[in-house]
């Protein structure tokens, strides 16, 4: 005779015994053991990733202080030696040849030479007023000058740094560098262009004016 077993899985146990315990203590236990396993595998899996990119990264290098020193040396530099003076020796010839044309048209030499103290003033002037007009002849025929400065005697000028020193000549209170401001005194005189007659060969320059005999 066979018997028929019908399971009612709608029915709940209505106790809690020792053997319930026991299942839902092992369930526990499994279920903390999964997550320690989980937490243990994804630290690992961290630990193996950052392993790689720590080693990859270069090491920073050692910070190295340079401590600059400074010394100052004192730097002892010579001045300049000064250019020699370039002298130029003036030939006689010429200077010779204009005292003679000078004491030729104006006994230039003769009114210097000349003890004028037993002359009255009067007497002076004539004589004077011959040697002007002699040496006047004399510069106009064998020189042409201009005027160093184009202003006009009285009037202000100023010299500015770099001024030919040749060309001006400073005079009275002279105190620190160009430029200068002063007063022209004199205009100054330039040679433009000189024209002495030539020399026969053997002829001595230094007779300014031969002895003159009467017969």
């Amino acid at each position: 005779m066979n018997k028929t077993y019908s399971i009612d899985l709608s029915l709940q146990p209505t106790t809690f015994d020792l053997w319930h315990v026991c299942l839902a203590g092992t369930a526990a236990i499994l279920a903390l053991t999964l997550v320690v396993v989980l937490l243990v595998m994804v630290i690992s899996l961290a630990r193996g990733k950052k392993k790689p990119a720590e080693q990859a990264a270069p090491a920073p290098e050692p910070e190295v202080k340079v401590v600059e020193k400074v010394v100052e040396v004192e730097k002892i530099v010579e001045a300049p030696a000064p250019e020699p003076v370039v002298l130029k020796e003036a030939t006689p010839d010429a200077a010779l040849q204009l005292l003679s044309l000078l004491q030729k048209e104006a006994r230039f030499v003769d009114f210097i030479k000349e003890n004028i103290g037993s002359y009255s003033d009067a007497d002076i002037g004539v004589a004077a007023r011959v040697v002007h007009e002699g040496c006047n002849n004399v510069i106009n025929e064998h020189f042409k000058l201009a005027s160093v400065r184009e202003e006009q005697e009285g009037s202000k000028i100023t010299l500015e740094k770099g001024f030919d020193a040749s060309a001006v000549r400073l005079t009275g209170n002279i105190v620190g560098q160009a430029p200068f401001t002063g007063t022209l005194v004199h205009k100054g005189w330039r040679v433009t262009d000189m024209n002495l007659p030539k020399l026969t060969e053997g002829h001595d320059a230094k007779i300014i004016a031969a002895a003159e005999v009467e017969l």
